[in-house]
């Protein structure tokens, strides 16, 4: 099973708003990176990723879990463009910061350290683990 990262701008798309979707979802729309895009086309369903506030806030604020396979983003009409549903699965008690994640040795060689700027990337499952501790949330029910 594979984790990931899913970066929003909170005034854009806010994890609050991605609850209010239900368990129904959302696709992941507007990734106009061709190295996210391809990201997603790796993602299966069942796999969970954090839910990371950029620009304002710069923490994980939560965990979705992928619901849909890659298909066309229906934001755009180039057929280059696709996208995966995601669903909102629990809050991080604590959310955790870019600055904290930083601070970790142990994270130093994370995406979101040594490229901030992608908006879908891979965790490593040690990663995972290690934020969901950070942020007080037990990482064996983060994982499902």
């Amino acid at each position: 099973m594979a984790f990931w990262l899913f970066k929003s701008e909170p005034f854009k798309w806010s994890f609050e708003h991605q609850k209010q979707v239900g368990d129904a979802g959302q696709q992941w729309d507007g990734v106009r990176n061709y190295q996210a895009r391809n990201f997603m086309r790796e993602m299966k369903p069942g796999e969970r990723g954090f839910f990371y506030h950029s620009n304002e806030g710069k923490e994980v604020v939560g965990i979705v879990e992928v619901t849909a396979t890659a298909h066309h983003d229906t934001t755009s009409d180039d057929p280059r463009w696709e996208c995966v549903d995601v669903k909102a699965v629990m809050d991080m008690p604590m959310p955790v910061t870019l600055e904290a994640i930083k601070a970790e040795p142990r994270l130093s060689e994370m995406v979101l350290v040594t490229n901030s700027r992608l908006s879908v990337q891979p965790v490593q499952m040690s990663e995972f683990k290690l934020i969901c501790e950070m942020g007080g949330l037990d990482p064996k029910k983060a994982m499902g």
